[in-house]
């Protein structure tokens, strides 16, 4: 039943002429009618409107003793994370600390492949010994770690022998990668003595978002969400003690409502850096994101979608309002997608503590902003009935 109310939901907003601004009350109404059909405990929905927020509201359930989700309950940010660490390094960028082009490694006092011998920098970043017998891990640079184009897989340790390695040279295509952003986290933190949970705490701090951090609070823990898969089991909250630039932060859709809007009006960023962010970095030419390095998604070019492509810290298309772009998150209890279209400034955060929300994510952006042209096949392979495995986005 809930599959066949899910496909009328779909159905309902791909056909409906939704309002162009959609009341509240019409946005709560189809929120929950998305959670019927799609069997999700609970869901968070934020809008921004000409950069202003201009709906909040959550629905449902934040762990399974029943207690309700709020606007305020500390949520799993996933891999929102990125975006939130890309915004800070175009901040460096400003401020003249940072030149995106410039080799990490030249950040570095050692080369990389020798901190494999450092039992800390394994432990909070990677080992990087393996690299030792490959020289272009000297060539990867900023740009390419927010671009997703350092040839690295996602993470070193879903390769067969969990050692890191370079599959392609650095910035030839795209290819998502946690371990690209860890790279940059590890030469702005060693190389240049930086602390990456300190410069985003800052931001946060200005923008009005007490309950968000990439490191773990116990003030958290009063409000805060568990998860559940797929399979309807429940996964505790996990409380992370490292700050991980690719998705360690938890936040709260009151919190990231805020941080949406001042991205979109370009807050806290030079025009250049705002633009370059949602500005096509390199081509995407595979079918879809995952499994990252699957050389049978590559498309020939008369099949590729000529409009995506990786921005920094986003994913970037041409849909039929213009300019998109948008960044998801997805754990094996956690969906969470911002999507957002420049054209008026307009955007939909949506985060839940139940993966099967993301079924019905597509329908929620349309019904909000209209269609955008969000590439969703490619985000999230066979949707929306794709179960998570070790090779689907279960690590984005």
């Amino acid at each position: 039943m809930r599959i066949l109310f899910l496909a009328a939901t779909l159905a309902f907003a791909a056909c409906a002429t939704a309002p162009a601004r959609p009341t509240s009350a019409q946005i709560d109404a189809f929120a929950l009618r998305a959670m019927d059909g799609s069997g999700a405990k609970g869901l968070a929905i934020a809008v921004i409107d000409d950069g202003r927020v201009t709906h909040i509201g959550a629905y449902g359930l934040r762990n399974a003793k029943g207690e309700p989700l709020t606007t305020r309950t500390v949520m799993y940010g996933a891999s929102l994370t990125k975006s939130v660490f890309a915004y800070t390094v175009m901040q460096l960028v400003d401020r003249g600390q940072l030149d995106l082009d410039r080799p990490i490694a030249d950040l570095l006092p050692r080369p990389l492949p020798d901190y494999g011998d450092d039992a800390d920098v394994v432990d909070d970043y990677a080992d990087y010994g393996p690299l030792a017998g490959d020289p272009r891990w000297r060539a990867i640079t900023p740009r390419m770690a927010l671009d997703h184009s350092t040839g690295f897989a996602n993470y070193f340790f879903l390769e067969n022998d969990q050692k890191a390695r370079i599959h392609f040279d650095p910035g030839e295509r795209f290819a998502y990668s946690g371990d690209g952003i860890i790279l940059l986290q590890f030469g702005l933190e060693k190389g240049l003595g930086l602390n990456v949970g300190d410069l985003t705490d800052k931001t946060f701090s200005r923008l009005g978002m007490p309950n968000t951090s990439l490191l773990w609070r116990p003030a958290f823990a009063s409000n805060l969400a568990d998860g559940w898969t797929i399979d309807g089991d429940v996964v505790r909250h996990d409380e992370r003690s490292h700050v991980r630039a690719s998705g360690s932060m938890d936040t709260t859709i009151a919190d990231f409502a805020r941080f949406a809007a001042a991205f979109v009006r370009g807050d806290g960023l030079s025009a250049a850096s705002r633009a370059a962010m949602v500005r096509p970095q390199v081509h995407i030419t595979s079918s879809q994101q995952f499994p990252t390095l699957w050389p049978q998604l590559q498309l020939p070019p008369d099949q590729q979608r000529p409009d995506l492509a990786s921005g920094l810290g986003f994913i970037v298309f041409d849909g039929p309002q213009g300019l998109g772009f948008y960044k998801g998150g997805h754990n094996d209890s956690t969906g969470n997608t911002w999507v957002c279209i420049e054209r008026g400034h307009r955007c939909v955060v949506i985060l839940s503590n139940d993966v099967r929300a993301e079924r019905a994510f597509p329908a929620i952006a349309r019904f909000v902003l209209g269609e955008t042209g969000a590439p969703w096949k490619w985000e999230y392979g066979d949707m929306p009935f794709w179960r998570t495995t070790a090779q689907s986005p279960a690590q984005n």
